[in-house]
């Protein structure tokens, strides 16, 4: 089994019967079914079948030497060829979901695919497993598993000196038995927590407490390992009223584990806190999952300046320069985009194991700059639809004695009005309603604090070549 299709995901999601509350209740039944679920599942069941079209196969399967199959999503690029496959499949997906879903199963197969690629920073290490590693990646891409994952701490204690609060509720490990770790206590922030195969747990670099310095991967079902979900935000549960929404709401949920036990075979690292910090700085960790996470966001920003054109004729605005230099910022986002994803192919080197590393420079400037210019992108958008925005109208009303004259007082130019309507509503469920608000807030701090970022970016870049450059004038009689 080198693909799964939807239904054959679906059917194993179902199966598990994880742990999974939300509004104070236990999902009972198939999740796939539930109210809060049923959208995201039924669009990630679409990803999957996607695999098994004909005409892209040649897209989202890859047959390595040995003649094996699998899905792209889980190359480990060793050409440049490869690394442009990549791109390719992740964007065909994301345009399928107008790249609001971060979660698609492409991306922690990316992950994943770094992880294994990386597995020599754990040989010879104390408390390290690196051989884990590798099962699990040769499992998932025989039976093409989906995954979540977790890693960030509560917010409850973040300041510099939170690790000596012996009343942390961060995930430990409180215990080492002959069946392997025992993991108490919790973690943020698993999107699509419930609704994958499996959950990679690990520590973010720069722990200091050596019990929370620890990675593994378990099945979603595991005793003991339950999901708080955050309330849904799928809308009214109209393609109409909600269009987004109530096909992309990836549910966020709190991890907690009350003393799970994770078998040694498991475990990839645990209680080394130099891993911890290297597994992540100096792995493919970075570049990979960076590479997946810009050719997502360039066609997000593609989805983005359609809808905002479409804005600007079914109102006729085209011809104020206040909107021209608008639309203008979406597109200079975009170009500005696309060319540092290429830059970075343009930049990819192969490493001394024969994977080729993309560029890392060029995508981490490109995703701290969608950082900055996608929360600019929706107000602009709000500030091109205006009272517009406000003022929609369900589609009952559409379809009530009043529905012709509202048709005709809601028209657009050269658009009807239930058809303007429906326009504004995708627009407004992108960067109105909550779900295109927790899109604004993702896109923020995807990849880490901007501030962070804008740090590393910094202290990474090599300045020598201009300051040689600029002395030289000084040089100059």
């Amino acid at each position: 089994m080198a693909v799964i299709s939807g239904d054959e995901y679906k059917q194993r999601i179902d199966r598990l019967q994880s742990d999974v509350w939300i509004t104070g209740k236990k999902i009972e039944g198939p999740i796939s079914r539930h109210p809060a679920f049923k959208g995201a599942i039924q669009s990630q069941s679409e990803l999957y079948d996607l695999q098994k079209t004909p005409d892209y196969c040649d897209v989202f399967i890859h047959t390595d030497e040995s003649g094996r199959s699998f899905g792209t999503s889980y190359l480990i690029p060793k050409s440049l060829t490869d690394l442009a496959k990549k791109r390719k499949m992740v964007q065909m997906r994301a345009r399928y979901t107008g790249g609001l879903m971060g979660r698609s199963p492409d991306y922690m197969n990316t992950v994943l695919a770094a992880f294994r690629s990386s597995v020599h920073i754990l040989e010879g290490e104390e408390n390290c497993f690196p051989e884990n590693i590798v099962k699990l990646y040769e499992r998932a891409t025989e039976l093409d598993l989906s995954f979540t994952h977790t890693f960030i701490n509560p917010q409850n204690n973040r300041s510099l000196l939170a690790f000596i609060d012996d009343d942390q509720p961060n995930a430990r490990v409180i215990d080492r038995t002959d069946e392997g770790i025992v993991v108490h206590g919790a973690k943020l922030l698993a999107t699509q927590g419930g609704m994958t195969d499996e959950i990679i747990v690990f520590s973010p670099p720069g722990v200091v407490d050596q019990s929370q310095a620890f990675a593994f991967s378990i099945p979603s079902d595991t005793k003991g390992l339950t999901f708080v979900c955050r309330k849904s935000f799928t809308g009214n549960g109209s393609g109409f009223d909600s269009p987004l929404s109530t096909r992309f709401d990836e549910m966020d949920s709190l991890v907690m584990f009350d003393h799970v036990v994770v078998p040694w075979e498991r475990v990839f690292y645990y209680d080394n806190n130099k891993v911890a910090n290297d597994f992540f700085t100096a792995s493919s960790f970075a570049p990979f999952t960076l590479h997946q996470i810009v050719s997502r966001q360039v066609v997000k920003t593609e989805f983005v300046l359609g809808i905002a054109r479409m804005i600007v004729d079914s109102i006729n605005i085209s011809e104020y320069e206040h909107v021209q230099t608008k639309m203008t910022e979406i597109i200079k986002g975009l170009e500005c985009a696309r060319a540092l994803l290429i830059q970075s192919e343009v930049e990819a080197e192969k490493d001394e194991r024969g994977v080729v590393i993309p560029g890392c420079g060029p995508l981490y400037v490109a995703v701290n700059l969608f950082q900055d210019t996608y929360p600019r992108f929706a107000e602009i958008i709000q500030i091109l639809g205006a009272s517009g925005m406000v003022c929609l109208p369900d589609e009952g009303q559409f379809d009530s004695p009043i529905g012709e004259d509202l048709s005709r007082y809601m028209k657009g130019c050269d658009i009807g009005g239930k058809e303007r309507v429906q326009l504004f509503n995708l627009a407004a469920d992108l960067c109105m309603s909550q779900f295109g608000s927790r899109q604004t807030l993702y896109e923020r701090f995807f990849f880490g604090d901007p501030v962070r970022l804008s740090k590393t970016i910094y202290q990474a870049y090599n300045f020598d070549g201009y300051k040689t450059f600029a002395k030289s004038f000084l040089e100059r009689e």
